[in-house]
């Protein structure tokens, strides 16, 4: 899945994403870890990996692979 980067705090390594159908989605400091990033940037393109709960379980580039 796909997102844009909504906002980003690199001290908690946490923040929210923009669905392109205009959802919010946040994600944690582990979902970050999880796709070996140091930073993200305001409307960054990102891939996401959902698990069944919906909870964003991975974050990385869109030109990365996901974990």
């Amino acid at each position: 899945m796909q997102a844009t980067v909504r906002d980003y705090d690199p001290e908690t390594r946490s923040g929210g994403v923009l669905l392109d159908d205009g959802s919010e989605l946040g994600f944690d400091a582990e979902a970050f870890d999880r796709g070996g990033l140091r930073l993200l940037r305001l409307g960054q393109r990102v891939n996401l990996a959902v698990g069944p709960d919906g909870r964003v379980t991975a974050i990385t580039l869109s030109t990365f692979p996901l974990p």
